[in-house]
């Protein structure tokens, strides 16, 4: 079976590949042409990267005709929350036209099986405590440039499933971390800085945003393969959440990682790093995904930030 991700070399991307690989598929992707291969390099031969725009709407036409894979995933997005703020255009730009443009070079296409559309658990927004577990059928209110732009593009998905029975599954990914994440996001935010204030001597202090909000937190490595069984056994039209089930607020997840440092570690609380607009707290239901595909988390929190940390810790050598 032939598999084609888009932002291939990113964080999930790279994660899924080899998620693919070891069930025995055939990987290529698509990655920006500036874009470092680093988290790929590992791969070697074994994974094709396509250097090209999705934003680019006949390189996405040609590309995809030449691979003519069984199975798409759609991971390529602007995907900081908070930069999306300062930079509207060039998130709707790439998480909205650039999903525009793939899904319509796919139209009418007889090889491909199933394409695996990755939206976010942001386009809920600000929700009560009586609405959690959120769940696939909860209404959504997106408030970020991000948020906004995923919704539009789950709307676009679904006028190409229902004008050109495009075959897509839609999935709202909660908070996932793990090894290879930017330091634009909080886990390896905090593990980077903890990484430095471990080589530093004498007393060290970090700076850090809201300690408050709660996030449903999984491993990278859990998302992936419920993306790979979204796209074997998940439903056209399907509208599945990937996530632990449980919020952690922000401030229990720096304790945690905190706990793996043999150095005491001041923490001062930054307002400059606060977001424009924080949603306080998030968490979802994988019932639905669990009855239809059999997925499930399987990683350990721990696990997961003691892996980010150590992944910081070597990079840091």
């Amino acid at each position: 079976m032939k598999a084609y991700i888009t932002g291939l070399c990113g964080f999930a991307g790279s994660w899924l590949a080899e998620e693919l690989l070891a069930q025995g598929y055939t990987v290529r992707g698509a990655a920006l042409p500036s874009e470092s291969d680093r988290n790929v390099a590992h791969l070697g031969s074994r994974v094709r990267i396509d250097r090209f725009d999705i934003t680019d709407r006949d390189a996405c036409r040609r590309y995809l005709a030449k691979a003519k894979p069984d199975y798409l995933f759609h991971l390529a997005a602007f995907a900081s929350v908070g930069k999306s703020f300062s930079m509207g255009e060039e998130t709707i730009r790439v998480n909205t036209l650039g999903s525009y443009h793939l899904f319509d070079a796919l139209r009418d296409k007889s090889w491909l099986k199933k394409l695996v559309y990755v939206s976010s658990s942001d386009v809920y927004g600000p929700v009560k405590s009586k609405d959690l577990p959120l769940r696939p059928d909860t209404p959504i209110h997106p408030v970020s440039p991000y948020a906004q732009s995923k919704a539009a593009a789950e709307l676009i998905a679904r006028a190409y499933i229902a004008r050109h029975g495009l075959p897509i599954v839609i999935v709202r990914s909660f908070n996932h971390t793990g090894p290879r994440q930017g330091p634009d996001f909080v886990i390896p935010a905090f593990s980077q800085k903890i990484v430095a204030a471990e080589r530093s001597r004498g007393k060290a202090t970090i700076k850090v945003g809201n300690l408050t909000a709660r996030r449903d937190l999984s491993d990278v490595r859990d998302i992936v393969r419920g993306y790979r069984l979204l796209a074997e056994r998940g439903q056209v039209g399907g509208l599945y959440h990937l996530c632990s089930g449980k919020a952690h607020s922000i401030s229990r997840l720096l304790n945690m990682l905190l706990a793996l440092s043999d150095k005491t570690i001041n923490v001062q609380q930054d307002k400059s790093l606060y977001r424009t607009i924080d949603i306080p707290v998030l968490r979802g239901s994988f019932d639905i995904t669990q009855q239809e595909i059999g997925w499930k988390p399987e990683i350990g929190l721990k696990t997961t930030l003691a892996d980010t940390l150590n992944f910081w810790r070597r990079r840091a050598d």
